[in-house]
């Protein structure tokens, strides 16, 4: 059955004029003539049986309809040069694991790590992308997801088979210099739960109770826990630490060199399992053996995290 597809070439014309709102600077962009970009714009509006485009007094804008396809065909048109990409790279030898991922996540634990597994499994391909919210497979490209989340928000997470990773359990850090600052005799970086009421916090933008509960779970009353400057990632409270901005609560295992370079400091020996995990994400239907080797390397990598 033939498939009411447009041209590749007709395709890459509209997006270039669409993206760059001129069918000369498009052609220029494509090595085109501009009545060559034209033609197969007007062919492609002919098999739509819509316009797409209206033309201004410096060039051309999306109509509605060319608005809307423009936005469906995008992604698309990205996805099909991935995978050709994919086979040239590797001459059809490999494959390629596209993984949706947290990003700090992905930076400070996974990324040092997966030179290990591209050893030993030099025929994937691993493709990483910052994700952070759920999303369904069948509108997504990914083949797996990493994912920080509680048990409620996994359940919730139709289509999907998920397997454990590892807890987090979050310390205490600072920077030396604001240590020394607001205790300057102390004579080693350990505080008691009550003397950290002493330090500005910092605060994740997407857990603004994490203080709260923190301070809850050890039995002490903060006089504001929400108080103190706000960051987004991970990745950020750790540079606004480093840089004596006030203390915060990280994953060890995301500070490892900070710690060891003395750039941050644990200054309390109580640490605090949150209600979020760490979570390796497929789609029920995806039984794919780059899938399955990568995330029976991920499961060994964590339990020599907790034997360790």
């Amino acid at each position: 059955m033939r498939r009411s597809i447009p041209t590749v070439q007709s395709l890459l014309c509209f997006e270039a004029a669409a993206k760059l709102g001129n069918y000369t600077t498009a052609a220029k962009e494509l090595f085109l003539t501009q009545s060559a970009v034209s033609r197969q714009i007007q062919q492609l509006e002919s098999f739509l049986g819509v316009s797409l485009f209206t033309r201004t007094q410096y060039g051309v804008e999306l109509t509605t309809a060319g608005d809307n396809y423009y936005k469906n065909i995008k992604p698309l048109l990205i996805a099909l040069e991935q995978c050709s990409l994919d086979i040239l790279s590797h001459q059809g030898t490999s494959g390629t694991l596209k993984l949706g991922i947290v990003p700090t996540f992905a930076t400070r634990w996974l990324v040092p790590r997966i030179a290990d597994f591209q050893n030993k499994n030099p025929n994937i391909n691993i493709q990483m992308e910052t994700n952070t919210k759920p999303f369904l497979f069948s509108e997504n490209n990914f083949d797996a997801a990493i994912f920080a989340g509680t048990v409620q928000q996994i359940e919730q997470w139709s289509g999907i088979k998920s397997q454990f990773l590892m807890q987090e359990d979050l310390i205490v850090v600072c920077s030396p210099t604001l240590f020394k600052k607001i205790y300057p005799t102390h004579k080693n970086h350990t505080l008691q739960p009550e003397q950290l009421k002493e330090f500005p916090l910092l605060q994740q933008t997407t857990r603004l109770s994490i203080w709260q509960e923190f301070f809850q779970h050890l039995n002490i009353h903060h006089p504001n826990p929400y108080q103190g400057q706000r960051h987004e990632l991970f990745s950020m409270l750790s540079e606004a630490a480093i840089h004596d901005m006030g203390i915060t609560l990280l994953p060890k295992m995301f500070v490892e060199h900070e710690l060891k370079n003395g750039l941050l400091i644990q200054i309390s020996n109580f640490s605090y399992k949150s209600s979020r995990n760490y979570y390796f994400i497929q789609s029920s239907k995806n039984e794919s053996h780059y899938v399955s080797s990568f995330l029976n390397w991920l499961i060994e990598q964590c339990q020599t995290i907790e034997t360790s």
